[in-house]
């Protein structure tokens, strides 16, 4: 009876969770795409305007593997958007998960979640060439094409 009942609180607890819409877990592979920048020289800042027309301005950056950017993003909109980092496929698969959870909170270290008419900055260190991919993963907003690319040169 005492394991039936932990089952059930555990269950329910994980449903809760579930239902809370908390979304602090990993499920990307950060080394693919650098690490967070905090701690370390900025070797640049890009600003980054997010807007309710489902764009990014700029849409496509360039960077040099080694460098730690100061991406200071601004919300000119009214909706709340997103700012996040990833390779292609874990922005697909995140995509995915925000369409069954569309009011998940985030608190992961290449995300930045930004309220209409708010600023706020993400510190990220690329630390290998290639391409890292960024967009806003609510449904609505990622399906519109709010979403752009990062070139990391060598």
């Amino acid at each position: 009876m005492k394991t039936l009942f932990l089952a059930l609180s555990l269950s329910l607890a994980t449903t809760t969770a579930l239902a809370a819409g908390s979304h602090d877990h990993q499920h990307h592979t950060t080394a693919a795409i650098g690490e967070p920048g905090q701690g370390k020289p900025i070797s640049s800042t890009v600003a980054v305007v997010m807007s309710d027309n489902m764009r990014f301005e700029p849409a496509q950056i360039k960077v040099k593997a080694g460098e730690t950017i100061r991406f200071a993003v601004k919300n000119t909109g009214k909706l709340q958007h997103e700012f996040t980092l990833g390779s292609q496929s874990d922005l697909l698969q995140h995509y995915e998960m925000m369409k069954k959870f569309p009011n998940m909170q985030h608190e992961e270290p290449n995300t930045l979640s930004l309220a209409g008419g708010t600023e706020g900055e993400l510190l990220w260190h690329f630390n290998q060439s290639g391409e890292v991919h960024f967009a806003c993963l609510f449904p609505s907003h990622f399906q519109a094409g709010m979403k752009g690319k990062i070139h990391v040169q060598r």
